[in-house]
């Protein structure tokens, strides 16, 4: 892992901008280096925030960027569960990201059937390689420490082989889910975390703080050779008593 940076906003209206930011400077990294930028999103409280400060960009370019998602719950796109749905409204239909660099699953199908179906549409993606490797995945973290559709204590935790794996029992609904799993996770150039709220702060400390071999997905999130930042906010940053960044305004990561 290239470290890990633990980046401090007085509150999500700092936060979203910088986030905004490191999105556009990691796609043209990406694009100069290999034609393309690959993206894995994640839902909740990230879907309005960084739909709304990509488009406040000017000069957004997304022609060149290929989207996947890091969970997708296994609901029709026009329910308000669907993660897919949330950014088709907020975002997609509003750049210029062709079709085809839009992964996403085929909610008419089984669970099992749903994530060996997108386990292929990545697999066509990214050819090379055991796991694909993604520019940057944005993540959440749930108050129980969950990320993607990775809980705690779940079996999916020790999943070392499959690309992305179905879930039937999530413990937050909708309980029929598709997740990418911690090898694909860890596998990434870059990956963020968001996470703001005080509901948060209990959490963070644990899973920032906490010893090794923590019980809680997040803490699991450690990349192999790419970049691990956590960006967060006062309240979610209550209890750190780790040293963290505190950046200045109109800061670059």
């Amino acid at each position: 892992m290239a470290g890990r940076r633990v980046v401090v906003f007085p509150s999500s209206a700092e936060l979203g901008p910088v986030l905004a930011q490191l999105v556009t400077s990691r796609a043209e990294k990406a694009i100069s280096a290999h034609g393309r930028f690959t993206l894995g999103l994640s839902g909740g409280s990230l879907v309005s925030m960084l739909s709304k400060e990509l488009l406040a960009l000017p000069e957004l370019d997304c022609s060149k960027w290929v989207v996947g998602f890091c969970d997708e719950r296994l609901v029709s796109f026009d329910d308000p569960e669907s993660t897919y749905g949330l950014y088709k409204n907020q975002l997609f239909s509003k750049v210029n990201i062709p079709d085809s660099g839009i992964l996403s699953i085929d909610p008419s199908l089984p669970v099992n059937e749903c994530a060996e179906d997108y386990s292929r549409k990545l697999k066509e993606t990214f050819p090379d390689g055991n796991f694909p490797v993604f520019d940057l995945l944005l993540l959440g973290m749930g108050p129980d420490g969950h990320t993607c559709s990775l809980f705690p204590d779940h079996p999916l935790l020790e999943e070392t082989k499959k690309i992305v794996a179905p879930i039937s029992d999530s413990p937050k609904p909708p309980p029929q889910r598709v997740t990418m799993t911690l090898p694909v996770v860890n596998s990434a150039r870059c990956v963020a975390f968001v996470s703001t709220g005080g509901s948060k702060a209990t959490v963070l400390k644990e899973v920032l703080e906490g010893r090794e071999g923590s019980a809680f997905p997040a803490a699991r999130v450690v990349p192999t050779s790419g970049e691990l930042f956590w960006l967060v906010d006062d309240p979610a940053a209550a209890s750190l008593t780790i040293q963290v960044e505190r950046p200045s305004s109109g800061a670059k990561l």
